[in-house]
């Protein structure tokens, strides 16, 4: 009986005692901890590399420079060299209206193309994607060389069918011979090989929105375009907003594509943009000095073209 007592009133365990929460200033230090290694590899993969650049581009930094020379101090000499030279603002208008070009088309066309997979079966949108996965993932060269055999002056396809349509002209037309159906030919390059991740991204975020919105859209009445502009645009803004930033800057620089298909058409200087005038001023030419100063005018550019998706993106964050 008192043993039975004695157990029954025994005093129960103590409950674990809670962990002290970490003050703010030490959840930074954490944070601080975590982060550093992640910037110490940008640090030397990118800022190595540009704070190179930079100096390069006060240095009168050529040929003799590669073989030991000692680089001179010039100042901001070469960026008045690149300034005042008329083909880096013909390059440069180039560059912004063809990468402008090529981003709108490729959102726009992505955005269709995403939109359109929502509305067949599940099997034929996986199907899809993987032959856009294919085409995404195909060396910039292997793409270069089936475009060049499509466009091909004496047996191109696009020729042919053109003349069968009703354009006899078209018909042997050389395509890279002109400036204005070069970059045809290139855009329409850039452009396919862009579309398939922004199908990808924007597929995704449409996939992952509440059904019953669009069936309660549908029966008030709303269109397809309704519910695309105000339902759906909305809720993939930021997605949009990522890939629209995404194409600027990969337009912006492009340059393997325009330099490949200069050398199939030997015109260089009407279908410079900025990337391969800074090759042809650095490499071609052995100025590096003022390629790295041109190459620091470009990411100004690049930066000025994308401030405001950068700015969007940093809002729809925030909220």
């Amino acid at each position: 009986m008192s043993a039975v007592l004695s157990t029954s009133t025994s005093t129960p365990a103590p409950a674990p005692a809670l962990e002290a929460p970490r003050s703010p200033r030490a959840e930074r230090r954490l944070a601080l901890v975590l982060v550093l290694p992640a910037v110490a590899i940008v640090a030397v993969g990118l800022g190595y590399p540009l704070a190179r650049q930079v100096i390069m581009s006060f240095q009168r930094f050529g040929l003799a420079q590669q073989f030991g020379q000692a680089p001179e101090l010039v100042g901001l000499d070469n960026y008045a060299q690149v300034l005042g030279d008329p083909a880096f603002w013909a390059s440069l208008g180039r560059s912004v209206g063809f990468c402008l070009a090529c981003a709108a088309a490729t959102v726009v066309i992505g955005t269709a193309g995403a939109m359109l997979l929502t509305q067949v079966r599940r099997s034929i949108a996986v199907g899809v994607q993987i032959v856009m996965l294919v085409a995404w993932a195909m060396p910039v060269l292997s793409s270069l060389q089936v475009f060049q055999l499509l466009f091909d002056p004496r047996s191109g396809v696009v020729g042919w069918v053109l003349g069968r349509l009703g354009a006899p002209g078209m018909v042997g037309y050389n395509w890279l011979s002109d400036p204005l159906t070069f970059f045809v030919v290139a855009g329409l390059l850039i452009t396919w090989m862009s579309v398939p991740l922004v199908v990808f991204m924007v597929y995704a975020s449409v996939t992952q929105l509440d059904e019953s919105m669009m069936e309660a859209a549908q029966l008030d009445g709303a269109d397809a375009r309704q519910r695309f502009v105000h339902i759906v645009a909305p809720s993939v803004a930021p997605v949009l907003l990522l890939v629209s930033l995404l194409q600027v800057i990969w337009d912006l620089r492009v340059f393997t594509q325009v330099h490949i298909l200069q050398q199939s058409s030997g015109i260089t200087d009407q279908t410079n943009v900025l990337g391969t005038f800074v090759y042809q001023i650095g490499l071609s030419g052995g100025n590096y000095g003022v390629a790295s100063a041109a190459a620091m005018v470009m990411l100004a550019v690049s930066l000025v073209l994308t401030w405001r998706y950068i700015r969007a993106l940093l809002t729809e964050g925030d909220s």
